[in-house]
């Protein structure tokens, strides 16, 4: 059960953050950014979480994809090592953030060569599946490993073939219940699970969010929500459009544990 989680707001610098278009076109509106941020930030206060909302940092236009720069859990808190330069000082400036809350022996860091974002790890109970992808390589993978086998966890890889980060194609509901991309759904390493299979044209939408068992779910994208009604969860939707024209979803927001 979550407790507590960690967002940021999101700067004006917001309108350079990094795209690939994959979700959405267009320059995010800022001024829009900040009001579904602000609701992004009271859903999660209304499902029981304390949140740390950190001030906004124009020197970084993606800073608000908290997730990306560390990856937390009960027993320990990993700082990420970003492969895209205008991203990488992003783990500097979540460190201060992430000792609220760990003790310095709990903190640990993936170092050069290996890299790593928070949106290519995907727990399932004490297991995490850690895409493999631009961003997120097998000597960051590695490293990852070696921190959380310390603490009874486990993680494997997992390819990404098909976009930015592993998060975006396949993402765990609890209950043994995935969503999954046309992909994603041949990945032998989900064979296991309750897969439901995302068509392309709601995409966007595999990135819900299970927050203390209700399903935090993007707006505009009526199958995929019925999907998850019909599988018993609670919904709630976000409308997340400004952050979807810069390849953001809703985990990316936020550091939950």
């Amino acid at each position: 059960m979550f407790t507590r989680a960690i967002t940021k707001k999101p700067c004006r610098a917001l309108v350079d953050g990094i795209t690939t278009a994959m979700f959405g076109d267009g320059t995010p509106d800022y001024d829009e950014a900040v009001r579904q941020h602000d609701r992004y930030v009271q859903t999660l206060e209304s499902l029981g979480l304390e949140v740390l909302d950190l001030d906004a940092d124009e020197r970084y236009p993606d800073s608000c994809f908290v997730e990306d720069p560390a990856v937390v859990m009960e027993k320990c808190a990993i700082i990420t090592n970003p492969a895209k330069e205008s991203r990488n000082g992003e783990k500097f400036e979540i460190i201060d953030a992430i000792r609220k809350f760990y003790r310095e022996n709990q903190i640990f860091y993936i170092e050069s060569p290996g890299t790593m974002e928070g949106g290519d790890v995907m727990r399932v109970g004490d297991h995490f599946y850690v895409g493999q992808s631009d961003r997120t390589n097998e000597e960051g993978l590695r490293q990852f490993k070696e921190i959380v086998s310390q603490f009874g966890y486990t993680a494997s890889g997992v390819p990404v073939t098909e976009g930015l980060h592993l998060k975006d194609f396949v993402i765990y509901l609890e209950k043994g219940n995935m969503l999954v991309s046309p992909h994603m759904n041949e990945e032998p390493a989900f064979a296991e699970y309750n897969r439901f299979v995302v068509e392309p044209e709601e995409l966007y939408a595999i990135n819900s969010m299970n927050i203390n068992g209700t399903v935090l779910v993007p707006e505009g994208f009526p199958e995929t929500l019925r999907t998850i009604k019909e599988l018993g969860y609670p919904t709630i939707v976000i409308n997340n459009s400004e952050f979807a024209k810069i390849d953001g979803s809703l985990t990316c927001l936020s550091l939950r544990f």
